[in-house]
This record gives structure tokens, C-alpha cells and sequence, in this order.
């Protein structure tokens, strides 16, 4: 009996550990800093005629240009794989900059997204060229607009208007964003950053509140 209860122990011991030690970096990490004040949205309006803001939110902010529909994939990809998961979080949104003009296709899309999650944190907001690539610039990142003012890739802000990515990724070394035409890339490495920042509010909210009940 007693060699069968050491082996457990042997057995169960380094798992146990294993579990305990990931856990705690799951639950105290954070995400890096990369780029303080990102421009805010002062110029752009939703579908809705509505402005909107970066600040005191958590942001994925993308650019899909003037041709909408070459990048319709995109969206869905992101729908499915980070937003329909997180749409629910306080101030958690996700905001794509486009060109004046382009409503229509973003009416068109929004349509497909609502069966997917409910749209009320998915913002496509216009603006002039010249915005939206004074926005792109101050990222500061090593991703680049093409002629339709259009990337694949999205960015992570937080409410304080910092970009956050990763500084030591293992296959790109500094991360500034995500390639959304990218399956595994959205499932893997977006979504546990998305989740690491969301958990990194929830601590300091609940810091927060602990604080006033004393």
C-alpha cells in the first residue's frame, strides 16, 4: 500500500506543480507596452453618424481599406475566433477604420457579422485617407498600408491608448499585430493575448473594488 502511495505521489507531484506554476503566469501576466498614445479617433464616424473613441477602451483596431470585400474573410475570421468570444467585456470593441464611401459594403458585412455575435461592439467608422493613415503612423509599427489604405493585420490598444503586442515572440521577435488572414496566428497567439489584457483589467478592477470595501 505504501509503495503504491509514494509512486502516486512521484506521479501526481510534477503535475501538480506543472498546473500550479502555469496557472500563475496565465493569471499575472501582462501584455507588453509597445506604443504609447496611439492618435485618437477625433474625425471618424460609424454607420450611425456617431463618434468614436480609443480612450477608456479596449480596442481591436483594424484596417481594411476602400475594397471591403477583399478583406470580407478577415472580418469573419475575426468574428468567430476573438470577438464572439469577448464581445461581451466592458468596454471591449472593435473598431475598422475605413474611407469615406465605403458604407455601403460595411452595411453589407455588418449584416453577415450579426450571425455570427451580436454587433453592438463592432464599430466600421469613415474618415479621410489623411485620418486614417495619421492613426496607421502612430502605431509606430513595422507593418505597412497598401494602395487601398488596407492591411490584414489588427492591433491591440488599451483604454490608455497604448498599443500592446508581444517584444519577444518566438517567430517574430517584436509583434505589433496580427495577420487576420491568418487562421492559426488569430487562434493561437491573438486570442491569448486578447485574453491576457482582459484579465489584466479584471485584476485591477477587482483591486479596485476591494480597495473601496476596506
Amino acid at each position: 500500500m505504501k509503495k503504491y502511495l509514494v509512486l502516486g505521489i512521484l506521479f501526481l507531484l510534477p503535475i501538480t506543480a506543472y498546473v500550479f506554476f502555469a496557472s500563475g503566469k496565465n493569471n499575472f501576466a501582462t501584455l507588453p507596452l509597445l506604443t504609447p498614445s496611439v492618435t485618437e479617433l477625433q474625425n471618424f464616424e460609424t454607420l450611425n453618424g456617431k463618434p468614436v473613441r480609443l480612450e477608456n477602451h479596449i480596442t481591436v483596431l483594424g484596417f481594411f481599406g476602400s475594397d471591403l470585400e477583399a478583406h470580407r474573410a478577415y472580418a469573419y475570421n475575426l468574428a468567430h475566433k476573438i470577438y464572439s468570444k469577448n464581445h461581451k467585456f466592458n468596454e471591449f470593441q472593435f473598431v475598422i477604420l475605413l474611407p469615406k464611401g465605403t458604407e455601403e459594403q460595411a452595411r453589407n458585412i455588418e449584416e453577415k457579422l450579426k450571425q455570427i455575435a451580436p454587433t453592438d461592439a463592432w464599430v466600421f467608422a469613415f474618415g479621410t485617407a489623411e485620418n486614417i493613415k495619421q492613426v496607421f503612423q502612430s502605431l509606430k509599427s513595422n507593418i505597412t498600408l497598401d494602395a487601398n489604405i488596407s492591411t490584414p493585420y489588427v492591433f491591440i490598444i488599451d483604454k490608455e491608448r497604448t498599443l500592446r503586442g508581444r517584444d519577444d515572440d518566438e517567430d517574430e521577435g517584436v509583434m505589433y499585430g496580427f495577420d487576420s488572414s491568418n487562421i492559426a496566428e488569430i487562434n493561437n497567439k491573438m486570442s491569448d493575448d486578447v485574453k491576457v489584457l482582459l484579465a489584466e483589467y479584471r485584476r485591477a478592477l477587482k483591486k479596485y473594488n476591494t480597495e473601496r470595501e476596506k
